[in-house]
């Protein structure tokens, strides 16, 4: 019993009549004990779910969505084979930006860009652990943007994602360095940097990498994307994923897991994002 709980009890037994000089005095003495025990009971039960539910709010949240990430290091076409993928459309043109020491990717950021066949393009800027459900109003503006959450390995974090579409001018110039991408770059996408990331103005030698020819395959029963990304060098990295409510995310991830293993598709020992790896080996 905590010591507020035997004060309670020793000044119940205190005040007149509740003494042990009367034959009701052990009754009297346990249904105080009972009492105390009740009130920590109760004090205990209202805490202790107040700090897992604040810890769990922004998971539980109505609409919370992840993506669960999983890198494999099986060889791609046994991937393909043992998955029985199919494509699902035509293979896109991807760079990534930075400069070389990487210095975006350093503090969490990415700037992608996805080219179609037609030579127009998205541009997405992409910011690492940050918290979905206390974002400032405004930062992710409708239709521009999302916060989604992250899963790798043990890992998941928050992440923002805003896009800006660019015509096939724009993404030839940016591409070939003529124009920096600062130029082009939305005004929700810079105030982002600026008031969030605190990396503004972005690093003079930041540049196009790659390019990457990425084909998205689709598992028959529909629930799972893989990317197979082909770099220069005929270096290849290989992810499955699957977008989920995010309290459900760690449950659907080991059943992911699960069926990699049944068709014996190896995931990567390291379970951190390949977009770390995938700019070391483009920024050589």
């Amino acid at each position: 019993m905590s010591r507020t709980g035997r004060e309670a009890l020793r000044t119940g037994l205190d005040r007149p009549g509740g003494g042990c000089v009367k034959a009701g005095c052990v009754v009297r003495w346990r249904e105080a004990a009972r009492g105390c025990l009740l009130v920590a009971l109760t004090l205990a039960a209202t805490l202790v779910p107040a700090r897992a539910t604040a810890a769990d709010s922004t998971l539980s949240a109505k609409g919370a969505r992840a993506e669960i990430q999983i890198g494999l290091c099986s060889p791609a076409e046994q991937v393909v084979q043992r998955l029985d993928l199919r494509p699902r459309g035509a293979p896109i043109t991807v760079w990534q930006f930075d400069d070389p020491a990487l210095t975006l990717f350093g503090v969490g950021v990415r700037l992608r860009l996805r080219v179609a066949a037609d030579g127009r393009s998205e541009l997405t800027l992409k910011v690492a652990n940050q918290d979905c459900a206390r974002l400032e109003h405004g930062l992710v503006p409708a239709g521009e943007g999302k916060c989604e959450y992250d899963v790798y390995g043990e890992s998941m974090a928050g992440s923002v994602s805003l896009t800006r579409r660019l015509d096939a001018e724009s993404t030839s110039g940016l591409v070939a360095g003529r124009v920096p991408p600062a130029r082009v770059l939305s005004g929700a996408q810079i105030g982002y940097l600026r008031d969030v990331v605190n990396i503004w103005p972005l690093p003079s030698d930041v540049r196009a990498l790659g390019p990457m020819q990425v084909l998205t395959y689709r598992s028959p029963d529909k629930l799972y994307d893989i990317d197979i990304s082909q770099l220069p060098g005929d270096i290849r990295y290989a992810e499955i994923s699957r977008k989920v409510p995010a309290a459900d995310a760690l449950r659907l991830k080991a059943a992911m897991e699960a069926d990699l293993s049944r068709v014996g598709v190896e995931p990567c020992a390291d379970q951190s994002s390949q977009a770390g790896n995938k700019l070391r080996s483009l920024v050589r």
